[in-house]
């Protein structure tokens, strides 16, 4: 009987938590997770707090990582308790998606070029919904007397 373990054979099983192997998380995706779990605190949230609510096996200073980088966008808010702080989201998922675009934006050389990139690879909903934006954004506030 032939063994399973044959030099070359690849291990086709599923990686777990704690697996080297195991699926990397996409950049950013960290970050939503943690914002996300903080907008559904009923107020300011320790790390700990947070840690508990994640999936997964994320170490504490791990977390800890991500608040401060997350407070570093401006994406999260925190107040002394003690001798640690407490976090409250200050932004969501899509503001902080805006904020990675327009850092994007901010190192390119050629803005117009990468803006006109951008536009020209939409799709024709996102397009239509882009125009109405900046439509909407460039309009007059309305009159309020008389």
């Amino acid at each position: 009987m032939a063994e399973d373990t044959a030099e070359g054979a690849e291990d086709t099983s599923t990686p777990v938590a704690g697996d080297p192997r195991a699926r990397r998380r996409g950049q950013g995706e960290l970050e939503a997770q943690v914002l996300a779990v903080l907008q559904r605190a009923p107020g300011p949230a320790s790390a700990g707090w947070v840690q508990e609510r994640l999936d997964g096996d994320l170490a504490y200073t791990t977390v800890m990582t991500i608040l401060s980088r997350l407070h570093a966008k401006d994406a999260v808010t925190r107040s002394r308790s003690g001798r640690s702080y407490l976090w409250q989201a200050s932004s969501d998922a899509a503001g902080l998606a805006a904020l990675r675009m327009r850092r994007v934006l901010d190192g390119e050389p050629d803005r117009d070029a990468v803006l006109a990139s951008f536009v020209t690879a939409l799709l024709p909903h996102d397009e239509e919904l882009l125009r109405t934006l900046l439509d909407s954004a460039c309009a007059p506030a309305p009159d309020r007397e008389g």
